[in-house]
């Protein structure tokens, strides 16, 4: 499966390795941006850009995470161009970390798969 990735965050090592391979430019991430509250309109005009993007680009899946409001109508558009959406799962594992004398404990997120319809 071919994945795009429709989030703010570079793709992990270990979702290259499972098939996230495209990307949007920094310009086309402005389109996952919102400084004000969205019309549904702007909100539908905005995920079915981005699902264009996808589809042009030739993949069939879309790893997709961010502003809740807004994956509902990127899922919709994704959908109607035959791009199945799919949400990244990641296991919380903390671990403590010496440094200069101190422990501090850090949370590290380890990808375990997607989650779709």
């Amino acid at each position: 499966m071919k994945i795009f990735n429709l989030t703010q965050h570079p793709a992990t090592p270990v979702q290259i390795e499972a098939g996230v391979t495209g990307s949007l430019t920094p310009e086309q991430k402005e389109g996952m941006n919102f400084d004000s509250i969205p019309s549904q309109s702007e909100l539908k005009d905005r995920a079915e850009n981005l699902a264009r993007i996808v589809g042009i680009a030739g993949f069939n899946a879309a790893m997709i995470g961010g502003a809740p409001f807004f994956m509902r109508p990127l899922e919709v558009a994704l959908e109607a161009h035959g791009i199945q959406p799919l949400y990244a799962f990641s296991v919380r594992k903390s671990v403590e970390k010496e440094v200069d004398g101190k422990v501090t404990k850090v949370a590290i997120f380890e990808h375990q798969g997607f989650v779709g319809k």
